[in-house]
């Protein structure tokens, strides 16, 4: 097991608990699942890499889509699938790393392409190479299909300014260092990647074309301001009118940025 997902495996049991009381992240993930609602065509065949507990899996499950939810970890995964039975929906232990596997034996039985797939809240982060993460989805996905993925971004004044006010100058521009870093939850060590995005581009290239990118949480704050920022309704619901507002112009300065790709129909 990957120390990233050994990681997310342990932490599995209470992470709904843990994440799911905090408002700046349901603000976040109802702005990406607008975003998925506008793309994925109705009642469409939808693949989510790093679904973790199955939370949007279930969101647009219940919306009418038939899901297939991947995750590497095994825990998350048993989660979803007892989350997901009440909507039909599937689930799959899958790495990032190892999508050229996955697709190679999802295709071998005789299942459908994909109308479209997602990733939210960063998970791709933790996969530090996207090579075969793009060359996986360009077998899974029909030509003209979009894949909607959420990542951190990497210039983020919100972050900065909540780390600087937490007294931790020294991770305030974190975001802005290149390779592998060290991050650190459950008692588990593992690396995550801040991907730039001229690095999308060249990975996804040939077999997707970026259309555009929109900010997920540029007014809104991290997950960092919790659980303060809970507490302030009024304020967050004033922040997340304003990041409708100016989620596209200024994306790449909000705490996740979600790239719009769409596959080609040619190789």
């Amino acid at each position: 097991m990957r120390p990233a997902v050994a990681a997310f495996d342990a932490i599995a049991p209470i992470f709904d608990r843990h994440f799911g009381a905090w408002q700046s992240v349901a603000a976040q993930r109802r702005a990406v699942r607008q975003a998925l609602l506008r793309e994925f065509p109705k009642y469409g065949h939808i693949l989510e890499l790093g679904g973790g507990t199955g939370e949007d899996a279930a969101f647009l499950a219940s919306a009418g889509y038939r899901v297939l939810l991947t995750d590497p970890s095994p825990t998350m995964v048993a989660l979803a699938k007892d989350k997901l039975r009440p909507f039909g929906a599937r689930t799959a232990v899958a790495t990032g790393e190892e999508l050229e596997d996955f697709a190679a034996h999802y295709l071998s039985t005789g299942r459908s392409l994909f109308d479209g797939a997602f990733s939210n809240f960063a998970s791709l982060n933790c996969v530090l190479d996207l090579g075969p993460v793009a060359r996986g989805l360009a077998q899974l996905l029909k030509p003209g299909a979009p894949a909607m993925l959420v990542l951190y971004g990497t210039f983020c004044p919100g972050e900065m300014l909540t780390e600087v006010l937490h007294k931790r100058p020294d991770q305030a521009l974190r975001r802005r260092k290149r390779g592998p870093l060290p991050a650190r939850m459950a008692k588990h060590d593992f690396p995550i990647v801040y991907h730039r995005r001229a690095e999308l581009k060249r990975a996804f290239a040939p077999w997707f074309v970026l259309e555009k990118q929109l900010g997920i949480g540029v007014t809104v704050p991290p997950c960092a301001a919790e659980p303060w920022i809970s507490q302030k309704q009024r304020l967050l619901g004033v922040m997340e009118t304003f990041d409708r507002m100016i989620s596209r112009p200024l994306a790449l300065f909000g705490d996740h940025v979600l790239y719009q790709f769409r596959r080609t129909s040619w190789q």
